[in-house]
């Protein structure tokens, strides 16, 4: 320590405060890091379950939620051969517990016993495009974290965007973004499309308003 007019300056406090900045850095990364691989956890245990929405309550009282999906899967996609489309392993409604200050109906969840089968069944879905039940319609969908979701949630607009220039855009589990320009390219985050598109003028201009 150096006394300079009766203050007291540290040489060492740069140095100090340098190495604190330094260490709250690595904090974040470490953080970020560990909530990246709780998340990637989480979807691996969901990654072969599969939500219906818009189920009337009262119909799985009656029959069952495993029978109901058969019948599901009967109406929709009658035309699957003899072996059956899915082999379910758990159904139950979620939350358990009907919520009386919620309007929303709860969704049927239904653990099945192969990714193939989860992955057969919703593209199935997605290229009849409407899927009902008794004529009433409902959706079928994969069950992510809320973390998941909402990163898919932020390729959408890109993904609308790149399928107007027929990019052949594709957003693959659990919350990647797959296209072709030049050859197929598959980013992670939007960071990393930033970068590339960078790199890239045609791209980067297809992409000016949305990275």
């Amino acid at each position: 320590q150096q006394n300079t007019g009766g203050r007291r300056t540290n040489k060492q406090g740069g140095g100090q405060i340098h190495g604190n900045y330094g260490c709250k850095t690595e904090k974040r990364k470490k953080d970020k890091t560990n909530e990246e691989s709780l998340r990637e956890l989480w979807d691996n245990v969901k990654c072969t379950n599969i939500h219906i929405i818009g189920l009337p309550e009262g119909e799985d009282r009656e029959k069952g939620t495993e029978k109901i999906f058969q019948e599901i899967i009967a109406e929709n996609f009658p035309n699957t051969g003899k072996e059956p489309l899915t082999q379910s392993q758990e159904v139950q409604r979620v939350p358990y517990k009907i919520n009386p200050r919620r309007n929303t109906l709860r969704h049927i969840l239904i653990q099945l016993t192969k990714i193939k089968d989860k992955e057969k069944t919703l593209k199935a879905a997605r290229e009849k495009k409407q899927i009902t039940y008794k004529g009433t319609p409902i959706r079928l969908s994969a069950d992510f974290s809320a973390e998941t979701l909402q990163a898919r949630r932020e390729w959408h607009d890109i993904l609308n965007m790149m399928k107007g220039k027929h990019l052949q855009p594709r957003l693959l589990y659990p919350a990647r973004l797959s296209f072709r320009f030049e050859e197929v390219k598959t980013f992670t985050d939007k960071q990393k499309l930033r970068e590339f598109s960078n790199t890239k003028s045609a791209l980067q201009q297809i992409l000016k308003e949305l990275l």
